[in-house]
């Protein structure tokens, strides 16, 4: 083992715990407490899809402030504002009650979930880069369904206590301290230096980025439906406490191996193919969801949710590295705007539909037609050989 290796694990590991708060957490514990908050205050779907939106609306205003340059050798600190932002924000929604505190709170947990996933990045992967060990990106993207399967836990916990909605923010609130405190130890210095100042190009007028982004805003429509109401679909289904916790559990348990496993399909069969082939696999989740009943129908829909959408955002992101490599800035910035927009107008279509129709049968199948779409498009970007 060389001397950088085991500085390369502290970091892939504190990346971990990093994406496992703000975003396994910080993001997506929303989905199991959702359903409680929906039954104790009377929230309509429309009212959780705006409040899972204001979320989704932060993280993109955060990820496009923090692709500019004016972070350089500030990324530790701005990381670990984001992580102690996360803490603070998850606690206040415990404590709040109303609409208009819900969107505000929500929308600066997306900024600061937004700051760790961009900078935490930066930090993580010039560590790993250096001591050769690319093969750790697949623990640092894995923290998120370590997350999620760890807020499931508590859930699981909490319900089996017949605690309310608002326990479940405190827990994750006490939860992700935690975790601040672990990465604030391992993490001891940002990003290895890297003195290229050189001002990035122009992204290529090309049809096939243009592609990528395009199939990568409807991925952003297309997994969030799921995403966000899973749990309150388990609900409306009469599921019990403990199943919703299991199905979220299993989506979280998936995800954590999920981006190391679709990186070894990749590069067998082409990222593009595996791209589609990812998201063909999730339009089964998200039918089976709402179409088949009983427990198969929620646990199918958490699996292939869970086992997908955490390396198709991965995947997204390399196709469109690939084909504007000079400018990795820009076409990050470029690409968080258009699944930042898919995933802020898919919760509040989803909700409207669900309210108007009853259920979430009719949303979570146009969600399906996206991400169909979305594997179709990419699918015919692969660039043409020379």
């Amino acid at each position: 083992m060389t001397p950088a290796n085991p500085t390369a694990l502290r970091y892939a590991f504190a990346g971990m715990v990093a994406m496992a708060v703000a975003m396994g957490i910080g993001r997506f514990v929303y989905t199991p407490i959702l359903p409680g908050m929906m039954q104790e205050l009377h929230l309509s779907p429309a009212n959780a899809g705006w409040i899972a939106s204001a979320n989704y609306l932060g993280y993109l205003v955060g990820a496009l402030v923090a692709a500019g340059g004016w972070a350089h050798r500030r990324e530790r600190l701005l990381m670990l504002a984001g992580l102690g932002a996360s803490t603070l924000l998850a606690a206040l929604m415990g404590l709040s009650d109303t609409m208009a505190a819900f969107l505000v709170i929500r929308f600066l947990a997306g900024l600061a979930s937004a700051f760790v996933m961009v900078f935490m990045a930066s930090i993580v992967f010039s560590h790993i880069a250096a001591a050769g060990r690319g093969d750790l990106q697949a623990w640092h993207f894995g923290g998120v369904g370590l997350g999620i399967a760890i807020s499931a836990a508590m859930m699981a916990v909490l319900v089996s206590e017949h605690a309310g909605w608002a326990q479940g923010w405190l827990w994750s609130a006490a939860i992700s301290a935690c975790g601040f405190i672990i990465v604030a130890l391992l993490v001891n210095e940002g990003p290895i230096a890297n003195d290229e100042a050189a001002r990035e190009p122009a992204l290529p007028k090309d049809r096939s980025l243009m592609k990528v982004i395009i199939g990568y805003g409807l991925f952003g429509f297309g997994y969030v439906v799921t995403a966000t109401f899973l749990v309150a679909i388990v609900r409306q289904g009469g599921g019990s406490r403990v199943f919703e916790a299991m199905v979220w559990m299993v989506a979280g348990l998936a995800g954590f191996p999920s981006t190391w496993a679709w990186q070894k399909i990749a590069a067998g069969i082409g990222l593009y193919a595996a791209y589609a082939l990812a998201c063909f696999i999730e339009v089964i989740g998200v039918t089976a969801s709402v179409a088949l009943g009983g427990y198969s129908g929620p646990l199918l829909g958490g699996l292939l949710l869970g086992g997908t959408f955490i390396a198709i955002t991965a995947l997204g992101l390399q196709a469109a590295r690939q084909q504007a490599p000079k400018a990795p800035r820009r076409i990050f910035a470029l690409m968080t705007a258009s699944f930042g927009l898919g995933q802020i107008i898919g919760p509040i279509a989803a909700g409207l539909l669900a309210q108007a129709s009853g259920d979430f049968f009719l949303a979570s199948i146009v969600a399906a037609a996206m991400l169909v779409l979305s594997g179709l498009i990419i699918w015919s970007a692969v660039p043409k050989s020379p």
